[in-house]
């Protein structure tokens, strides 16, 4: 892993150093190490929740619960899914080999799903709606379950990283919005793993189907100003700890998205962070055995105050 501050090249996500040069000829792309496809992933054995537990009416009013061994109060993990913010590409059910190796590792996991844009009624607000009475769900079934609501850690992947940030800005948002809850939950932090939180800044850089192609629906853009209560970029500070970590031959988040968010963030006043893993694409961030999932581990134990 290194920690970076420079801006990445798009020439890098297709060559990459091997090794100390001579020259500055790029090695071709079969000398470098390969990155993980979604396949690698989902030919594993895929593990089942603890339990699932609906707190509405709406199909997508669900959440997976993993719970560790022992008693507690457990510390929890927040976990937010990808899938470019469309069903047909994912369900929350992507994240369940990660839900388990947090699991395994002493971490409760509230694994959240949402409307996606290609369904009825997701995008804006219906997207956003959902994940946040997902998220406020915790607050009033948590503790029956031995779950410690004061100490959770947002964990959002790709699209999810978006979500799990703007969860993190949403209590801002004055009484009179739409989208405005009374006592929110209140995070320890978020880690934003190859996430898109800047969506101006993401759009002409993530694949067009990711983002382009449907982010009139995501944010309602007929609307005034759409990515004022939209994007975690424009609702900056949000107040609590963010950590964006991005695989350096990730060409879905490439790492200057999450340099370019971490210097916004700072700049507007929040302690923010971006560490780059190398040799990592966009897949081993959720896989666990990568040494980039291993890094996010320990990250989201150091925000829930968990030393080992």
């Amino acid at each position: 892993m290194r920690f970076s501050t420079l801006l990445i090249p798009l020439s890098f996500l297709l060559f990459a150093c091997s090794g100390p040069k001579t020259d500055d000829v790029p090695q071709p792309l079969d000398a470098q190490p390969t990155v993980m496809t979604w396949a690698d992933l989902l030919e594993r054995t895929k593990p089942s929740p603890s339990q699932s537990l609906t707190f509405g009416d709406g199909e997508t009013d669900i959440v997976d619960v993993w719970l560790p061994e022992g008693a507690g109060p457990h510390p929890v993990v927040l976990m937010v899914h990808g899938g470019c913010w469309q069903k047909e590409i994912a369900d929350r059910t992507l994240m369940n080999y990660a839900a388990e190796a947090l699991r395994k590792d002493g971490l409760a996991v509230w694994n959240i799903e949402y409307r996606g844009v290609d369904e009825v009624g997701g995008g804006y607000p219906g997207t956003f709606s959902d994940v946040s009475r997902a998220a406020d769900a915790l607050i009033m079934q948590g503790p029956d379950l031995n779950l410690d609501t004061s100490r959770v850690a947002a964990f959002g992947h790709s699209a999810g990283g978006h979500l799990a940030l703007w969860l993190a800005a949403r209590p801002a948002l004055p009484s009179d919005h739409l989208l405005y809850r009374q006592s929110p939950l209140m995070l320890s932090g978020v880690v934003n793993s190859g996430g898109l939180p800047d969506l101006a800044a993401s759009k002409p850089v993530t694949q067009a189907s990711c983002l382009s192609d449907i982010m009139d629906t995501l944010i309602a853009s007929d609307r005034a100003n759409p990515l004022a209560d939209t994007s975690p970029a424009e609702m900056l500070p949000l107040g609590t700890r963010q950590i964006s970590v991005n695989g350096d031959r990730d060409h879905i988040a490439p790492p200057s998205l999450g340099e370019a968010y971490t210097a916004r963030a700072r700049d507007a006043g929040d302690d923010a962070h971006v560490h780059i893993i190398e040799n990592t694409g966009h897949v081993e961030l959720i896989a666990p055995g990568s040494a980039a999932f291993a890094e996010q581990t320990r990250l989201l134990k150091q925000l829930l105050g968990i030393t080992d």
